[in-house]
């Protein structure tokens, strides 16, 4: 929806579930309105961002919840209006902050290291000062004991320690339940740095493109903000900019670089007549544009939108881990209770409620997966929560993109040959570089760049004509000489019939005609990356993964690509949009199967997001790389294997430690409840098994450590030889 009048001088313009683009003609000429403007929108609790661009009178805001189109509108006018008065908004607001864990850590450590120290020396403890600094320090631990009781009407592991807690100061006790809270908020605070934002972040697609468009009216070109781009207007376009809209060629023609929305590899020609999408690179030429789409119509717009509709995994390992102790809370109240009944003892009871497995589940698991992203992270690899390392030791199916992600994503010269005995290979490699240097066609790029490799110098060329999608048409040594496609070739008249041959592997064809006769082929492709084959084989061989190729390339081209990495021609699929990425998803869970996809590209969106763990690379496309669950740094498919390594190792870690904590805790509440145990001494169990798999789960950090020191000494030893 646009056009809509929300206030005096705002407009809005542009429209998705949960986000509202305005224009507001204010923010350009007072920035201390667009201050106050930003400040105001976020110290709203409501708002996730906020951005603000004043050269573009534009701002644009996105909800916590998807709100319906109108109450958006309505809470974006009184921002607006908020904004207008100085009185009604500080220019610098701050969002209400939550407390710290540090300060309650700090006190609670504190007062436990004073009890400690203080009984050693015979001396008594205040009971009213330590019961007010437990009350203190357990006031999270009772909030979520508080919403689990009477909102979510159940017994959890918060209910269990608070009720350790109450019982243990009750007695006197200070270090039992300073050490209780202690390690519940250390691994809290570990919990909260492993875990991501279960709602994606979703950048507009339109952030890459310039904020301010030409456009031609009653025969002026004008510059205006993208915002108040219509249907109907005429845009003008040119090399390096993106195109803003979804529209018609007009007049002109252009090569325009597709492949992060559709996967196409190489730049398309577009003449009069055709269709160009919103979101592509214009890489040389220049077009006149008749709008059709604009925003949320356009095709980037609409795989944003299916983004959104994508389901969200918000599940954590540590939630799951939680899970697990939550089942015996029930039987220990019960165990509990009944010896308080039986011996009418309270201090029994206290320490069987202390052997829990909350504490130990709480701080080891979250402690093994900081490792394992840490250790993940040393490999070159980014896990960006718990979540993402518990779904990738789970993955069974890794799903490919082709283009940039398997291939290289740019052309390459895979092949030369000369057509007529009269010139070699060589010289027909130093004609095409002395006519295509200094152009920058990717393909042109490509033959300068393998004639450099082969040690061939360009030679100097006399006048030139670049026909764009064609190719060139140029002077050498008072030769006519013609590089490019079939079509140049023919419509210069020349014969190219006789020459024979198909190009495999889904390569192209550069002509090399001179004085109106071919003397040389060039093919060119898209290769596969070097590790790719090797990365594949691993994934399959040693992981049990099955492999699926996708992409928006010829079909022909696919299988090609599939062949070269022995995936089987039933898992490759060509000739796909985005969408369609994402039902062959959808389809592989309906079987079952938990998937993993890799992409880079817009295009790669919708799939990205219906995986169950997206996986992109570090210099990919803005949206593809924050929305990724796993980002490969180096852009480089052999890190792959190792975070899959690491994420299953981290989950046989979290398993052991998971045991180590059952069995020493039930051991200890075996005895508290046979013989009775002290809660102190109940206490240094519980917590001492705590520490030692919170260790345990620390190897990861200590094997990656061994490794970097002997991969070090090898350096060492070698720069001494």
């Amino acid at each position: 929806m646009s056009g809509l009048a929300v206030a005096p001088q705002h407009t809005v313009v542009h429209e998705l579930p949960g986000r509202v683009r305005c224009h507001a003609v204010r923010i350009r000429s007072d920035e201390t309105y667009a201050r106050r403007l930003v400040a105001l929108a976020e110290s709203d609790e409501q708002v996730t961002r906020v951005r603000v661009v004043r050269s573009a009178a534009s701002v644009a805001i996105e909800w916590a919840a998807f709100l319906p189109p109108a109450d958006a509108r309505e809470r974006l006018v009184q921002l607006l209006r908020k904004a207008d008065s100085p009185l009604e908004a500080a220019d610098k607001p701050v969002r209400p902050s939550r407390p710290g864990r540090g300060p309650r850590l700090a006190v609670v450590g504190l007062a436990g290291i004073a009890a400690f120290v203080a009984r050693l020396l015979g001396f008594a403890i205040p009971t009213p000062v330590g019961a007010l600094v437990i009350l203190t320090a357990s006031v999270p631990i009772a909030r979520r004991a508080y919403h689990s009781l009477i909102v979510d009407h159940r017994l959890s592991l918060d209910v269990l320690d608070l009720t350790a807690i109450t019982l243990t100061t009750l007695q006197g006790s200070l270090l039992a339940p300073a050490s209780i809270i202690g390690l519940v908020e250390i691994g809290e605070a570990i919990r909260e740095r492993t875990a991501r934002a279960s709602g994606r972040e979703l950048l507009d697609l339109l952030d890459s493109i310039s904020e301010i468009a030409w456009v031609v009216r009653e025969g002026e070109r004008y510059q205006i903000p993208i915002e108040q781009i219509r249907r109907g207007d005429v845009l003008v376009v040119y090399p390096g900019d993106r195109i803003p809209v979804d529209g018609r060629v007009l007049e002109g023609r252009a090569l325009i670089d597709e492949h992060e929305l559709t996967g196409e590899s190489i730049p398309v020609l577009h003449e009069e007549g055709e269709l160009v999408y919103a979101s592509t690179l214009m890489r040389d030429g220049h077009l006149h544009i008749a709008v059709e789409q604009v925003g949320g119509e356009t095709q980037a717009g609409r795989i944003v939108q299916l983004m959104r509709k994508a389901p969200v995994h918000d599940t954590q390992i540590e939630n799951y881990a939680g899970r697990i102790a939550d089942r015996i809370v029930l039987p220990s109240f019960l165990l509990a209770g009944a010896i308080l009944v039986l011996t009418r003892n309270p201090t029994r009871a206290a320490s069987i409620l202390i052997a829990d497995f909350a504490t130990g589940i709480r701080v080891s698991v979250p402690t093994t997966v900081l490792a394992a992203i840490t250790q993940a992270a040393h490999a070159g690899v980014l896990i960006r929560s718990g979540r993402a390392l518990e779904e990738l030791a789970a993955v069974d199916t890794v799903v490919f993109d082709k283009t940039g992600t398997v291939t290289e994503g740019l052309p390459a010269i895979v092949d030369v040959h000369a057509v007529t005995s009269d010139v070699s290979v060589k010289e027909v490699l130093q004609i095409a570089a002395s006519v295509e240097q200094r152009l920058t066609h990717p393909v042109a790029e490509a033959i300068v760049r393998y004639a450099a490799e082969r040690g061939i110098t360009p030679g100097r060329r006399s006048r030139w004509h670049y026909d764009i999608g064609l190719g060139v048409s140029a002077r050498i040594d008072e030769a006519d000489v013609l590089i490019g496609s079939d079509r140049l070739l023919e419509r210069h008249g020349v014969d190219i019939s006789s020459i024979d041959g198909a190009d495999g592997a889904g390569g192209s064809r550069i002509y090399v005609a001179v004085d109106g006769r071919v003397r040389g082929v060039l093919s060119y492709a898209d290769l596969v990356r070097t590790e790719a084959k090797h990365v594949i084989a691993e994934l399959r061989d040693r992981h049990g993964m099955e492999i699926h190729l996708l992409t928006g390339d010829k079909a022909e081209t696919a299988r090609a690509v599939g062949h070269a990495l022995r995936i089987p021609l039933v898992n490759v699929h060509g000739d796909l949009f985005p969408q369609q990425k994402a039902t062959v998803v959808q389809e592989l869970h309906r079987r079952g199967r938990r998937v993993a996809f890799v992409g880079d590209g817009i295009n790669d969106l919708p799939a990205l997001a219906y995986s169950d763990v997206s996986v992109s690379f570090g210099d990919a496309t803005a949206v593809a790389r924050e929305t990724a669950d796993v980002v490969l740094i180096e852009n480089n498919l052999a890190a792959l294997p190792t975070a899959v390594s690491v994420a299953r190792d981290g989950l046989r870690l979290v398993r052991q430690n998971i045991g180590i904590v059952v069995g020493v805790n039930l051991l200890t509440g075996a005895v508290a409840t046979v013989r009775g145990l002290a809660p102190t001494m109940a206490a240094v169990l519980h917590n001492g098994t705590t520490v030692v798999t919170a260790v345990n789960g620390l190897r990861p950090l200590l094997r990656n450590e061994r490794h970097t020191r002997s991969v070090d000494d090898r350096s060492k030893e070698k720069s001494l030889e």
